[in-house]
């Protein structure tokens, strides 16, 4: 059970290398797999502090970076109502973007490897994308432990 992860690269400084991007595709992937999501596609764009700030201040209306936004393309939009044809091919999930600088800085304050923030901030908007939250005590403790599952197959403990 597969899903197309395209990866886009607007931030090109360190500490990023080619071999997180590998690891961001294979958790996606694992998401997938622990979701029973298959024959989707997901997209993510791992930018900086001032492209994620901007994104959510327009889309959100929070003037502040952020670490994870996810724009899922499963839940209609103010004004708009579901579709509900099957479509042909993968289905899009959405987009995830990822400020790399604020991973690394997340990584040092929370005393854990740069490639752990960076998988759970995926796994993290992957399953916003799926509809996830934690807006309550129950739905935290539900996503935290589903996105500790799938991190903890890499190896990737805090």
């Amino acid at each position: 059970m597969a899903i197309g992860v395209d990866i886009i690269t607007e931030y090109d400084g360190t500490p990023l290398r080619g071999d997180h991007l590998r690891l961001l595709e294979a958790v996606l992937q694992a998401a997938a797999e622990a979701e029973g999501v298959s024959d989707a596609e997901v997209c993510v764009t791992l930018t900086d502090d001032n492209r994620i700030h901007e994104l959510n201040r327009t889309w959100r209306g929070i003037d502040r970076p952020t670490d994870v936004l996810s724009f899922p393309l499963r839940e209609p939009g103010e004004g708009e109502t579901a579709v509900h044809e099957a479509p042909e091919g993968p289905e899009p999930l959405g987009d995830i973007v990822i400020s790399v600088p604020r991973a690394a800085e997340q990584a040092a304050q929370y005393g854990h490897s740069f490639e752990r923030e960076l998988a759970f901030l995926a796994v993290h908007g992957f399953l916003h994308l799926l509809g996830y939250d934690h807006q309550t005590p129950d739905e935290e403790r539900e996503m935290f432990a589903r996105q500790e599952a799938i991190l903890e197959q890499f190896g990737l403990r805090r």
